[in-house]
């Protein structure tokens, strides 16, 4: 069943209570992409700190008045002065069937403990960081393609994000211009970094998912390496529906990578947190 607008589905301020688990931040600014997917900003609490790459708790409160939390990526840069995410709207989901009505101003809790294996202290130094992306698990790329650090690491950065429709292409002009105004990039950083989008659904330059770019190396066509996945060389991020994560993470332990976390980085790593 999905909500009615009978009534605001945000509550006031007055129903939020701080805690040690949550602060209360405010909402800054809101981005529709389409009519099912949108990014939002919230204010930075000063002590809040996260490596690239990491998810947090979000949400609303309850009818009972306790928090409803859900985790989402951090698609900002570790460095930016505000928090932004990257939702989808599920109709009949508890708390994106509300955050959909949310503006500037209003109010919502966020988590006090980042956490997330999508990072680089999960994976062995290597030459090229593939980000390999379906939907909303772009948000976390986004995060790690403006980090500097990132591109001390890599020789090349390269970001693939596989959707439906053309109009699912979240932050697209972003990264065509290669992130153009970015405060803390060089330029031949910039340079290094590699967006590859293709659709599902629709015509576009690049058509199909991502392991059929794999398969028939348009993956890595804009890449001065090999036109392979090379084990020794290669390092990969994945992130998006747990069937992509789980068919692309057999493929790569079928190719000779192995997986990665914080205790023991490797050759590729997934966020465990959204496979279940």
């Amino acid at each position: 069943m999905t909500e009615t607008t009978t009534a605001s589905p945000i509550p006031p301020r007055e129903a939020f209570e701080e805690s040690g688990a949550v602060s209360v931040e405010t909402i800054t600014h809101v981005h529709q992409w389409n009519d099912d997917l949108f990014s939002l900003k919230m204010t930075r609490p000063a002590s809040f700190r996260f490596r690239s790459g990491e998810f947090i708790m979000i949400g609303l409160p309850k009818e009972d008045g306790k928090p409803l939390l859900r985790a989402y990526s951090m698609a900002s840069p570790s460095y930016a002065e505000e928090l932004e995410f990257l939702s989808i709207i599920v109709q009949d989901g508890p708390l994106t069937s509300r955050l959909q009505h949310i503006k500037e101003g209003y109010p919502i809790y966020l988590g006090k403990k980042p956490t997330g294996t999508l990072v680089t202290d999960a994976l062995l130094p290597g030459k090229r960081l593939f980000m390999l992306s379906t939907g909303t698990g772009l948000a976390p790329f986004m995060s790690l393609v403006r980090d500097p650090e990132v591109y001390e690491m890599f020789e090349e950065v390269i970001v693939v994000h596989s959707v439906r429709r053309v109009a699912d292409l979240a932050y697209r002009e972003l990264l065509e211009s290669k992130l153009e105004g970015d405060p803390l990039l060089e330029d031949d950083q910039r340079e290094r970094m590699i967006y590859v989008p293709t659709v599902t659904r629709e015509p576009f330059r690049t058509q199909g998912r991502i392991q059929a770019l794999i398969d028939d190396g348009r993956l890595f066509e804009q890449s001065k390496g090999p036109q392979r996945f090379v084990p020794e060389e290669d390092r990969v991020m994945l992130c998006g529906s747990m069937a992509m994560i789980k068919d692309h993470a057999a493929d790569l332990e079928a190719r000779g990578f192995e997986e990665g976390a914080n205790n023991k980085p490797g050759q590729f790593v997934i966020e465990r947190a959204f496979v279940g």
